[in-house]
């Protein structure tokens, strides 16, 4: 795929190096001409440097919103031409001091996004770990692959966000509609504030799936069998 990353931050950095890794061709656009040629130059391979609007237009499939929440749109709104029909995946978190979701009451940052350049192909993805673990080649915990939820309308974006997800190392797991997305938003809020505010194991307040939604068929089915045996 050809992708165009807008922002030279530590999430651009750090997907846009599992993707030239993976194959794909990957521009990284910025406002500062300097700090794209660094990041473009330490990741080697085909990534090469160019401004924001470069990233976004012609040629490119894919373009990754790199960028923090409030910046996002107000970019996607000056290149929203740009932007038409390609597919935009926003990572960014609205979330700010005390942990607070700056989104709440009103529409999610991907909905903003998504209303700044009404002709792409929204999709979210990739908000709910740190950039240090998108760093990690490949992120897997205990034998299993990071689960990667993704949010959009449009399948054929979401396919290709998918793919993208397995070559950062992820399992894509279907998070819904983009109106779900302010829900993973959210998510990501209350996590940062179990990890950072209270330095506690987020994975932990989830029980195993087989738990999730109360005894398993098997063993509804065991019981009752027990139940015809003993009467």
């Amino acid at each position: 795929m050809r992708i165009g990353v807008l922002g030279t931050g530590s999430m651009a950095d750090a997907l846009a190096t599992h993707w030239v890794r993976a194959g794909h061709q990957v521009t990284i656009g910025g406002r500062d001409a300097h700090k794209a040629e660094r990041l473009a130059t330490r990741i080697g391979g085909s990534a090469k440097p160019a401004g924001l609007r470069a990233a976004a237009g012609s040629g490119q499939e894919v373009v990754l919103a790199a960028l923090p929440f409030g910046a996002g749109a107000d970019v996607a709104r000056d290149l929203r031409a740009a932007l038409d029909g390609k597919v935009l995946i926003d990572c960014s978190n609205p979330v700010g001091p005390g942990f607070r979701l700056l989104t709440e009451g009103g529409p999610s940052a991907v909905q903003q996004l998504a209303a700044a350049a009404p002709g792409a192909r929204v999709v979210k993805a990739f908000n709910l770990c740190h950039e240090n673990v998108w760093r990690m080649r490949p992120p897997v915990f205990d034998g299993r692959p990071l689960a990667v939820p993704v949010c959009g309308d449009d399948e054929t974006a979401l396919a290709r966000v998918r793919e993208l997800v397995r070559d950062a190392g992820g399992e894509p797991v279907a998070g819904g509609g983009l109106e779900r997305a302010g829900l993973l938003e959210a998510t990501a809020a209350l996590f940062i504030a179990l990890w950072i505010g209270e330095g506690a194991d987020a994975q932990a307040i989830a029980p195993p799936l087989a738990y999730a939604a109360g005894p398993s068929h098997q063993e509804s089915q065991g019981a009752r069998g027990l139940s015809v045996r003993t009467s």
